[in-house]
């Protein structure tokens, strides 16, 4: 089986050894994602749905990128700091999923990477 390693191009990849996303035959990992743009900069800082929704689109690019859709997507997992945010952050994966309806989790943890960061999101997707 192939692999297909998805880059978004920041330097981190290579630094700290990780893929954008990774499709394997039929399997298609999006790594954890967060509001962050191409010039390191994050986006809506203090309003988690403006986050989610920006990292949605990244998702949706990082699959584009590997030849599959959303339709494809089987999972995500949702990582928050602040569980009072869940249903903005819900909300928002709602817009992009609601007909889709993937597995999903909402999960509260102490801090992301950056302290701006409120969520970060990861996505698997299934071809058939």
């Amino acid at each position: 089986m192939s692999k297909q390693l998805i880059s978004s191009g920041s330097a981190w990849e290579g630094k700290i050894g990780y893929s954008r996303a990774i499709r394997i035959g039929k399997h298609v990992h999006v790594s954890g994602t967060t509001a962050t743009d191409e010039n390191g900069n994050v986006v809506g800082v203090g309003e988690p749905a403006v986050q989610a929704e920006y990292i949605l689109k990244k998702i949706q690019g990082a699959l584009t990128d590997a030849g599959v859709t959303l339709e494809d997507v089987i999972r995500t997992r949702m990582y928050v700091t602040n569980i009072e945010d869940w249903e903005a952050i819900a909300l928002a994966h709602g817009k992009y999923f609601g007909e889709i309806r993937p597995a999903t989790v909402i999960v509260e943890v102490s801090r992301l990477i950056n302290k701006d960061h409120l969520v970060e999101i990861e996505a698997e997707a299934i071809v058939e």
